[in-house]
């Protein structure tokens, strides 16, 4: 199905039947990856994979969103169900997003219980290489800054298209251009342990063990800081724990749910 949301074409598969349980896919991937697990969910619900726009088989936003802006496509959907709060099972990018959102007054009124696996949003452990990079880009960039003049944006997207500029960036960076380039470093410096106090909700964190990419470390902060949070690690599984242990992470994505 598609849902229009302004102006933009929002695809959404829905598996199922029963009250929903919207599913939302991390950065760089859409709903198709997180398909095998919702397909085997043994739920009486609906399961809605929704790809973000810019994502999947959905529009890409016209100027650069924020978390808040994916926040309110979400609950624009849940409002168009028309089926009271509805459950969440979100996957890394996903998290920022569902973080976002029942952290928000109207959040309890749209979501019942969240699963969160792999989310992002915590501030990362910094490692002394990080700070190098960060610092070489500095100085790249200080003529630039210090001098401004006319040809400013000109030098600044030449700068973009050097070999030194370019191994600065993260793998996810690289792979960007346009608007979804611009959307990736204006959510991802975003941190959102301030959030955490707010969300009344009963979560579910499903982590996988061996995750190096939202490293268990980060779980545990979304634990401490959500009063009604538990923290449950699948060994043998990354950041993908859902593909990497589809029969445990079912287990217990059921009896969370149904219970």
């Amino acid at each position: 199905m598609s849902f229009e949301y302004k102006g933009l074409s929002v695809h959404a598969e829905v598996i199922g039947s029963g009250k929903p349980l919207l599913i939302l896919h991390g950065w760089g991937s859409s709903g198709a990856v997180m398909r095998p697990m919702a397909q085997s969910l043994a739920l009486e619900q609906s399961r809605h994979l929704v790809d973000f726009p810019g994502f999947g088989r959905s529009s890409p936003p016209a100027e650069a969103w924020s978390v808040d802006d994916y926040a309110d496509l979400v609950a624009a959907y849940i409002r168009h169900l028309d089926a009271g709060p509805v459950d969440l099972l979100v996957h890394s990018f996903g998290g920022r997003v569902a973080l976002k959102l029942c952290a928000r007054p109207e959040g309890k009124d749209l979501v019942g219980k969240v699963l969160i696996t792999g989310g992002a949003g915590m501030k990362p452990r910094r490692k002394p290489m990080y700070y190098v990079r960060k610092w070489t880009a500095s100085v790249l960039k200080a003529p630039i800054v210090l001098v401004p003049g006319p040809y400013t944006d000109a030098a600044h997207r030449w700068l973009r298209t050097t070999r030194a500029w370019k191994a600065l960036g993260s793998g996810d960076y690289k792979t960007l251009d346009g608007v979804m380039r611009q959307v990736f470093v204006k959510t991802v410096t975003e941190f959102l342990e301030p959030c955490l106090p707010r969300i009344p909700h009963s979560v579910l964190l499903l982590w996988g063990a061996d995750d190096d990419a939202t490293p268990v470390y980060q779980a545990e902060r979304m634990r401490d800081g959500i009063a009604d949070a538990a923290l449950v690690t699948i060994d043998a599984a990354g950041h993908y724990a859902f593909l990497d242990q589809p029969a445990k992470f079912r287990l217990i994505a059921e009896a969370f749910f149904k219970a």
